[in-house]
């Protein structure tokens, strides 16, 4: 196979949003076309350092005598992706950051936020992009596990933004996350 131009792209966020979440059980989508349905809740802009994904594995070495190594046993394996949201304004957002249970009202009506140390709701989480020549790529992380938080500036000449990790759980086939691709058609 020769190289080919045509298959390198760049992970713009899809135009009626990027990232959205939904209650584990939710129904997953299967396909990077579908539209998500209503239990999925959209977190608005992103900062523009998009979205990464850091996927290691932890190896132990096994050494014969002479210092040959002999076997590599993966110890560990993590699937995590940060991403910071700038809609700091979106109940949404701040559910998806602070916990469900933690954000009530709305900002027209009067918004409350309560920072705490309960523990936060894992999560389906679905990223959508578009790659060039009108392909779509849609990211679904079956059980995601909010594992770390960036700390939150409030600055005249910047935006507020919720910076987050996002840890990807094994689902009940092993898998921690999964990634479609597709030609976006005329009824996509």
């Amino acid at each position: 196979m020769s190289n080919n131009a045509s298959n390198v792209t760049q992970g713009k966020p899809a135009v009626a949003g990027a990232i959205a979440y939904a209650p584990i059980g939710t129904t997953l989508p299967t396909d990077a076309a579908t539209k998500l349905n209503d239990a999925f809740k959209q977190v608005g802009y992103i900062t523009e350092d998009g979205v990464v994904n850091s996927q290691s594995i932890e190896t132990s070495s096994t050494k014969a005598w002479g210092g040959d190594t002999v076997l590599n046993s993966k110890t560990s394996a993590t699937d995590t992706w940060k991403f910071a949201m700038m809609e700091s304004l979106n109940p949404d957002a701040l559910k998806l950051y602070y916990g469900e249970e933690n954000v009530t009202g709305e900002v027209d009506t009067g918004m409350t936020i309560k920072a705490n140390s309960l523990d936060q709701v894992d999560h389906v989480i679905v990223i959508d992009y578009l790659l060039k020549n009108n392909v779509l790529k849609r990211v679904v992380i079956p059980r995601a596990q909010i594992t770390a938080k960036d700390d939150v500036t409030y600055k005249d000449d910047s935006a507020i933004v919720y910076g987050v990790t996002v840890s990807a759980v094994p689902d009940d086939d092993g898998n921690t996350h999964y990634e479609y691709i597709k030609k976006k058609g005329e009824t996509a």
